[in-house]
C-alpha cells in the first residue's frame, strides 16, 4: 500500500507542480469551452488524455519507444498552443459545440501521448529497480487522473462564477483564457533548445 501512495502522490504532484505548469495550462485550454452541464465530455477528454499519457509511459518503460527529450519538450507547448488556438477559432465561429467530441478525443489522446513522453525518461529511471513496472504505471495514472479532475473542477467552478455572477459572456471567457494560455506558452516555444 505504501508503493501505491508513493506513485499516486507522484502522479498528483506531476500535474499540480507549480514549477511544471504545462500540464495545468493544457487542462485549462482543454476545459475552458465547457460548462458544468458538459461534465461527461470533459471527463471523457481528461480520461483519454490520461490513457495517452500512460500508454506513452508504458511504451517507454518497456523499451518500445524512445524519443529525444528536447524534441518532446518542444512539442508539449505546441500541443497547448494548438488547443488554445482551436478554442479561439472555434469561439470566433461559434463552433465550440460538444458535437466535436470525437475529433477532440482523438486529438487529446495524441496530445496525451506527447505529454507522457515528456515524463517518460524520469519515470523509466524511477521504476527501473522495481520488480513490477505495470503496477506503478497504473498507480501513477490514477494520481494523474485525480489531479486532472481537481484542475478541471477548479476551472469549471471559476467559469461558473465568472459567467453566472460576473456576467462574463461564454465567448469572452473562452477567448480571454485561451489567449492567456497562448501567451504563456509562446515564450516556452521560442526559448526551446530545439532552435
Amino acid at each position: 500500500m505504501t508503493d501505491f501512495w508513493l506513485y499516486f502522490t507522484l502522479g498528483l504532484q506531476h500535474v499540480l507542480d507549480i514549477h511544471a505548469y504545462d500540464h495545468v495550462l493544457f487542462l485549462l485550454a482543454l476545459t475552458v469551452p465547457y460548462l458544468f452541464k458538459d461534465w461527461r465530455n470533459v471527463l471523457v477528454l481528461v480520461t483519454v488524455f490520461t490513457v495517452g499519457h500512460t500508454a506513452a509511459l508504458m511504451l517507454s518503460v518497456y523499451g518500445v519507444l524512445t524519443i529525444k527529450a528536447e524534441f518532446v519538450e518542444f512539442l508539449i507547448p505546441i500541443t497547448i498552443l494548438t488547443t488554445a488556438l482551436y478554442n479561439i477559432f472555434a469561439a470566433s465561429k461559434k463552433a465550440a459545440k460538444s458535437g466535436n467530441i470525437n475529433f477532440l478525443a482523438i486529438t487529446t489522446l495524441f496530445f496525451g501521448i506527447i505529454h507522457g513522453l515528456g515524463f517518460s525518461n524520469y519515470f523509466k529511471v524511477l521504476v527501473a529497480g522495481g520488480d513490477s513496472k505495470f503496477a506503478p504505471l497504473l498507480e501513477f495514472a490514477l494520481g494523474i487522473e485525480a489531479a486532472q479532475i481537481i484542475v478541471v473542477m477548479f476551472t469549471l467552478i471559476l467559469a461558473f462564477i465568472c459567467q453566472e455572477f460576473l456576467r462574463v459572456q461564454k465567448r469572452d471567457w473562452i477567448l480571454v483564457l485561451s489567449a492567456f494560455v497562448a501567451g504563456v506558452v509562446i515564450p516556452m516555444i521560442i526559448e526551446s533548445p530545439i532552435w
